[in-house]
């Protein structure tokens, strides 16, 4: 049974930071592509950051680069990202997804990709950036 679990959000003030971590199960780091998407209400759900973990290859949305980093520990099957100099406006729930193909991962994720489905999705963490 695949199940992906986000961990590690909350409320933080403009300007700091936030790890947030996606546990995996079911399958292993190095078969899959694992994207971040977030969703803020009343908007569509859009893609944030993706990796491929057996060959380092990754994918940022261009509001967020060089504020976030994402990253990945086979070992304890898990996928982070980082993110710094948070702003009002990343607010959001903040959701990550698996799928065997990077292609349909960045396909998904680019900002014209929403009618890309991918194959697994976890159930969404909250993230509030607010003062």
């Amino acid at each position: 049974q695949v199940t992906l679990v986000e961990s590690g959000g909350g409320w933080v003030q403009p300007g700091t930071s936030l790890r947030l971590s996606c546990a995996v199960s079911g399958f292993t780091l190095d078969d899959y592509a694992i994207g971040w998407f977030r969703q803020a209400p009343g908007l569509e759900r859009e893609g944030v950051s993706c990796i491929m973990s057996s060959d380092g290859r990754t994918y940022y949305t261009e509001s967020v680069k060089g504020r976030f980093a994402i990253s990945s520990d086979p070992a304890k099957n898990t996928v982070y990202l980082q993110m710094n100099s948070l702003r009002p406006e990343d607010t959001a729930v903040y959701y990550c997804a698996a799928d065997r193909s990077w292609t349909r991962m960045t396909a998904r994720a680019a900002p014209w990709g929403m009618n890309q489905p991918l194959e697994y999705w976890g159930q969404g963490i909250q993230v509030t950036v607010s003062s």
